[in-house]
């Protein structure tokens, strides 16, 4: 689902809200996750799930597998995301 879609379905369901107020709370949301991931806090939406931060260790013998050349990998930051037991129940249904 889009962003552009996430708006008309809310659309559907409040229709007293203007188009730029959806567009304002979509913003928003998305950007208070963005800040607290960026803050290395976990994002938790009972019911959907968790965002997180994992560090990936830094690599010294990494190769290249065009070249085979042996390449230096830092460490650095990625977003995982672990799905509630409601939201894998629903998927798996």
């Amino acid at each position: 689902m889009s962003r552009l879609e996430l708006i008309k379905e809310l659309r559907k369901k409040n229709p007293t809200l203007t188009q730029i107020d959806l567009e304002i709370i979509i913003d928003t949301f998305c950007h208070d996750i963005e800040r607290a991931l960026r803050d290395n806090k976990k994002v938790e939406i009972r019911g959907f799930g968790v965002f997180f931060i994992k560090k990936i260790k830094e690599k010294y013998s990494a190769r290249n597998p065009k070249t085979g050349e042996l390449i230096y990998i830092p460490e650095k930051n990625k977003i995982r995301f672990r799905s509630s037991k409601k939201l894998n129940e629903l998927i798996n249904e």
